[in-house]
């Protein structure tokens, strides 16, 4: 493959998608939601997303038993400063390596944290895999304890929206609940087949939510489902801790069939 141009617009700008995709013998997870979250991307930003069959063939040549898939898509060059070309080219590039999960991650959950950045409103991308993820890199840049298993982000308005690269669930008073992404945020795929099997209502609250539920999860389609045993303030804190028992692995459990993985008791 060669590399990209430096007037490619995806470089230059942050215009265009990406998809990580878990692959299990080469055999691509939840391909349906990736590509339809793919083609909503590219719907969104006004230019032709790859065929599902070109895409599907970037999996060929994938190592056995777990890989991730990297694809990006970019509108390609052309057009002038920020104006988008009239009739777009866009460019796939992609990448294939091994990929190994942390089973500990889901025996043992997770320490997590509050991020002091707060995600900008903007309808129009709300829920897409962009390129531009600069507000992530940021918040990821908060802390460097590894012990700190993420960051969660709330918005400019106060309202929880997901981690850095995970999507947020939480179980209050026995009901699921996930952030609505109708302002920010990506919709995770493994977020989206789990919407369709499990009663989960998508609401908007304060991060005051998460000190009354009864079990907190973050998750996406290549690490799994994540259960938190702390949760603490930006500034170091301990806001709330959570003894996992079997409540907390419901969630898990469906997350988990949905990638293949394990089962945790």
């Amino acid at each position: 493959m060669e590399p990209l141009p430096l007037d490619d617009r995806g470089l230059a700008y942050g215009d265009g998608l990406f998809e990580t995709v878990l692959l299990r013998d080469g055999q691509p997870l939840l391909w349906r939601e990736h590509l339809a979250r793919l083609q909503r991307g590219a719907e969104r930003l006004g230019f032709t997303a790859p065929d599902a069959d070109t895409l599907r063939a970037c999996c060929a040549e994938a190592p056995a038993g777990l890989a991730v898939l990297k694809l990006i898509v970019t509108r390609g060059s052309g057009g002038r400063g920020y104006r988008p070309p009239d009739a777009p080219s866009p460019r796939l590039r992609w990448q294939l390596a091994a990929f190994a999960a942390q089973p500990e991650r889901w025996r043992d959950g997770v320490r997590v944290r509050h991020c002091r950045l707060r995600l900008g409103r903007q309808p129009a991308l709300a829920g897409i895999k962009h390129l531009n993820r600069l507000e992530n890199v940021l918040a990821r840049g908060e802390w460097q304890d590894d012990a700190i298993a993420e960051g969660l982000l709330s918005d400019s308005h106060g309202q929880l929206v997901e981690a850095t690269c995970m999507n947020l669930f939480w179980s209050r008073q026995g009901r699921l609940e996930t952030p609505r992404l109708a302002y920010c945020g990506v919709a995770g795929t493994l977020r989206d087949a789990l919407l369709s099997k499990l009663a989960i209502s998508e609401v908007e609250a304060g991060p005051e939510a998460l000190l009354d539920a009864e079990a907190v999860w973050l998750g996406n389609s290549l690490q799994g489902v994540w259960p938190l045993v702390q949760l603490d303030a930006a500034e170091g804190a301990c806001l709330r801790r959570w003894t996992l028992d079997a409540h907390h692995r419901l969630l898990q459990d469906a997350g988990h069939a949905l990638l293949g993985y394990p089962a945790i008791r």
